[in-house]
């Protein structure tokens, strides 16, 4: 595991990390878009006075913090795996190329003993599920590795009912910044109740309580898109039922039906998803580095 200095310095001084994915930089945008907006989030993290650790597997070696050129050569490489937990030892084993996920992103985080991780939104339970039995990974590791993941709730193209419903049977917490509803990534409400904090404090103390009676697994806090970027969800709901018919017409499968969905969902909208999936990515990005601040000595 190579640990950025800058990282690594932080890490045993006790100062205030947090983690950063590297699919969106792979898979979620073309370049140098997905560079502009690694290093965007990188900065506003900093702008909080907290050290940013983007993760990936580079040429079989797993890095914990990317370089400007480590950057541009996963922004720009070719044949970049999508990795979940299970496909980590696979990576390293055969000196491939990886972005990492949720999942992936969390286990690695923690074991480099990275307690906050900013994203996007999660994976989840899709829809049709009883037929595909199509459930991120995400859920399953969330609920067993110590990490607080700061998110806009998950994919409004998945089963969010659902998603909530196996976090809580799993065991993970679920914490709504400043709203009683699971956020629905491009929209603010789902109608399925959270418990509300109001401030990073009362998010720590939650941490803290929970570490003292050792509880496994993680924290989701969902911090909704603001009500400027907000797309109203009967129009999101169009866009992702055209998506879906696409989806089921071409026969994607598996890892390429979130991103094939998102995908299709920026053409449709024009690019209003995409703006307000940067738009979340910055603020969610924001409130981890103020997290991980206020837990620093947990």
């Amino acid at each position: 595991m190579n640990i950025k200095r800058e990282v690594s310095d932080a890490l045993s001084q006790g100062r205030p990390v947090v983690a950063l994915e590297s699919t969106l930089i792979a898979h979620g945008l073309p370049y140098p878009d997905n560079v502009k907006i690694a290093k965007k989030l990188e900065s506003v993290i900093r702008e909080e006075g907290a050290i940013p650790a983007t993760i990936a597997i580079l040429n079989g070696e797993i890095h914990i913090g990317l370089g400007n050129d480590e950057l541009e050569y996963i922004a720009k490489a070719k044949d970049v795996w999508k990795l979940s937990t299970r496909e980590i030892p696979i990576c390293v084993a055969q000196g491939r190329t990886g972005a990492t996920t949720v999942s992936a992103t969390s286990y690695l985080a923690s074991q480099a003993g990275i307690k906050v991780f900013s994203t996007g939104g999660l994976g989840g339970v899709h829809r049709g599920v009883t037929n595909t039995w199509d459930i991120s990974r995400d859920l399953e590791e969330l609920s067993q590795t110590e990490i607080i993941v700061v998110s806009s709730g998950a994919k409004s193209l998945l089963d969010l009912p659902k998603t909530v419903e196996y976090l809580e049977t799993k065991g993970v917490i679920i914490l709504g910044y400043k709203t009683d509803e699971f956020p629905a990534f491009y929209t603010r409400k789902s109608g399925l109740s959270i418990p509300r904090v109001e401030d990073v404090s009362e998010i720590a103390r939650v941490y803290k309580e929970k570490k003292k009676l050792k509880m496994p697994g993680g924290i989701v806090v969902g911090n909704p898109v603001r009500e400027d970027m907000e797309i109203p969800e009967e129009e999101v709901n169009n866009w992702i039922n055209i998506a879906l018919s696409l989806a089921e017409k071409e026969g994607i499968r598996g890892k390429q039906v979130t991103p094939f969905l998102l995908d299709k969902i920026k053409d449709i909208s024009n690019g209003k998803s995409v703006e307000t999936n940067l738009s979340l990515l910055e603020d969610n990005a924001r409130l981890a580095a103020k997290i991980a601040k206020e837990i620093v000595d947990a």
